[in-house]
């Protein structure tokens, strides 16, 4: 493995670690301030979105980051597995790399539809009821790409031996939530309700993953170096 592929896999650990931080650090900021839930009902979604508007603004701040973050600590876990990949005839790695930019893709639209509702509540009924629909079901169905982004990058590390089996368990696992809860998201949607807590604790397991993937990458051992004959 080149000292090249080591330094990137350094910044694209930091960049994991980054990327959890990150969206732990947007949920520190909206949750507490009372961001409504999937399901909750439209009255709820109108007092949060005109009371706590310029809190959702602060929030997405930490959006265009939050993406670069994700997409580095993608591509260095692919190009610390790949060439262990290549010779197995596997791509695990690439399919979890699809997934975080599909992630990507559509938590953009979560947000934006959030920025558009401190826009409407509160002054469009219609609107609003009809974005946070939209909010809701993107929101759900993201865990379908948190599912594959897992599956992918856990069976492609431990079969590299990159990461542990703890911490691919860890990550089969919190696919299976996310996965479980992307199915349901119609049936979330009806109702806030004890179905939603099964994303939840995915995403918590997601969180810790990465995290844990953030100091694989930087613990990466680096490649001997090759000294010139002469």
């Amino acid at each position: 493995m080149s000292r090249q592929i080591i330094s990137f896999s350094r910044i694209a650990g930091i960049g994991a670690a980054g990327f959890a931080a990150a969206i732990v650090l947007g949920n520190v900021i909206l949750a507490p301030a009372g961001l409504p839930v999937t399901g909750s009902e439209i009255g709820e979604v109108q007092a949060f979105f005109s009371a706590k508007g310029d809190l959702v603004g602060v929030a997405s701040l930490l959006g265009p980051a939050t993406w670069v973050l994700a997409t580095l600590f993608g591509a260095g876990a692919v190009a610390a597995l790949w060439r262990s990949e290549r010779e197995r005839g596997e791509a695990w790695s690439l399919a979890g790399f699809a997934g975080l930019l599909l992630q990507n893709t559509t938590f953009t639209g979560v947000m934006a539809t959030r920025l558009a509702l401190t826009s409407t509540a509160g002054h469009d009924g219609s609107a609003t009821t009809g974005l946070w629909a939209l909010h809701d079901a993107l929101f759900g169905l993201n865990g379908t790409f948190l599912a594959l982004a897992l599956v992918g990058l856990s069976v492609s590390g431990l079969r590299s031996g990159l990461i542990r089996r703890w911490h691919a368990t860890l990550g089969l696992a919190a696919a299976a939530l996310q996965f479980t809860s992307a199915t349901l998201t119609s049936v979330i949607m009806d109702e806030a309700g004890p179905l939603g807590l099964i994303g939840l604790a995915g995403w918590l397991m997601w969180v810790v993953w990465l995290g844990a993937w953030g100091l694989a990458l930087i613990r990466l051992a680096p490649a001997p170096r090759v000294q010139p004959a002469g």
